[in-house]
């Protein structure tokens, strides 16, 4: 199937640049299933489209701007119009390239298991290996406390001093949005122990952005509590799931239960040797969509055993999230087992320590600058190398 994305032609007279920035749309609130588009435009006229904060698409000027039209709310008929004067094209051939393009990206946005590669007939890329003028996601580390009594990771203790305030954070979650980052999400230590938390999630939301919480789901359990981070927009939630807490465990099936995108996260530790496949089995029965695994211990024989965790997953059709963090404790691990680190660190993500220090990914202790005290090309320089 021939691709708009990858059909459409420039045009023979170069017209005036599009405005570079940040474009969003949501889908109406009686949409049969809600999704999102992040359109970033780039200086030269390219753009970077993100589905749902998820999927990312490299689009070429004249796609950019038929994107353009659907994202700020044109009906086809005015939006061929608009492509036609723009570029000197027929405006049968502008509405038609408008119709498959909406088609592609609606497809895209409502059914999981396509891949865009085959479906949109675009050459591959291996991820991250664009450049973009920004990353697509910002890991907001709330705090380094890990129980309401306060406790810190050691290595916590050491590098940070502080935690922002609400308005800091703001500042940062705007600051972010401008510099044209979609997607923030919120961790820690555990995050649900910052009493602003929803009023942070509720501004990220108005700004534009999709909202992420990365949490031990203890908090959760309160199911007035996860009702008021559902209500102001809260739009996935990742549990690092605490296996032999009971607590954790109903905060997971309360959060299955709300209509909050959810999934789990396991650190396999040399103890759960022999129990994964069961723990895995019982996530799936009670409705869990997709887990992300890694393990605290590098030995060759945990390494097996998480090859082994990966592929029973797979068979139960449970989809694998690779490139979240999760949450900073001695109990879960920094980095994933991989000895160098993810290839989005640094390009596709950054991670902000609870003072506002800016590092390439959770664990990757280079300071790249702070948030609040440094402009943002200096640390986005800085994070490129």
């Amino acid at each position: 199937m021939s691709s708009i994305l990858s059909r459409l032609l420039p045009p023979y007279e170069k017209p005036e640049p599009l405005k570079p920035g940040m474009y969003h749309w949501m889908a109406p609130d009686d949409a049969p299933i809600p999704y999102r588009l992040h359109l970033r435009v780039e200086g030269e006229g390219t753009s970077i489209l993100i589905v749902n904060a998820a999927t990312v698409l490299h689009l070429n000027p004249t796609a950019t701007a038929h994107a353009l039209q659907l994202i700020e709310g044109a009906s086809e008929e005015s939006a061929a119009e608009a492509i036609a004067n723009r570029y000197r094209v027929s405006r049968r051939r502008a509405l038609k390239d408008q119709r498959e393009l909406r088609e592609q990206i609606i497809t895209l946005a409502t059914i999981p298991d396509v891949d865009p590669v085959v479906f949109l007939g675009m050459d591959r890329t291996e991820p991250y290996s664009e450049h973009p003028s920004a990353p697509y996601r910002l890991d907001l580390a709330l705090t380094y406390r890990c129980d309401p009594d306060g406790t810190l990771d050691p290595l916590a203790r050491r590098r940070v001093d502080r935690e922002l305030n609400t308005t800091e954070w703001k500042q940062i979650i705007a600051s972010a949005w401008e510099a044209g980052i979609p997607h923030i999400t919120f961790t820690g230590g555990e995050p649900t122990l910052r009493i602003d938390l929803s009023d942070l999630i509720a501004f990220a939301e108005e700004t534009g952005q999709v909202t992420g919480l990365l949490t031990d789901g203890r908090r959760l359990a309160d199911e007035t509590y996860l009702e008021s981070l559902s209500k102001v927009g809260l739009d996935h939630i990742l549990v690092a799931l605490i296996v032999e807490d009971a607590t954790s465990m109903q905060g997971l099936k309360n959060a299955l239960a709300s209509d909050v995108f959810t999934a789990v996260h396991l650190t396999l530790t040399p103890k759960m040797i022999g129990m994964v496949n069961k723990t895995l089995k019982e996530l799936v029965e009670i409705g869990v969509p997709a887990v992300s695994l890694s393990t605290s211990d590098t030995t060759e024989k945990m390494a097996k055993e998480l090859s082994e965790a990966r592929d029973y997953a797979a068979s139960l059709d449970l989809d694998l999230i690779w490139d979240l963090p999760t949450p900073y404790s001695s109990t879960n691990p920094i980095a994933l087992e991989l000895d160098v680190p993810p290839v989005g660190a640094g390009r596709a993500w950054l991670y902000v320590e609870p003072d506002g220090d800016v590092l390439p990914a959770q664990g990757i202790n280079q300071v790249l600058g702070n948030f609040l005290r440094d402009p943002w090309s200096d640390i986005w320089s800085a994070a490129q190398g």
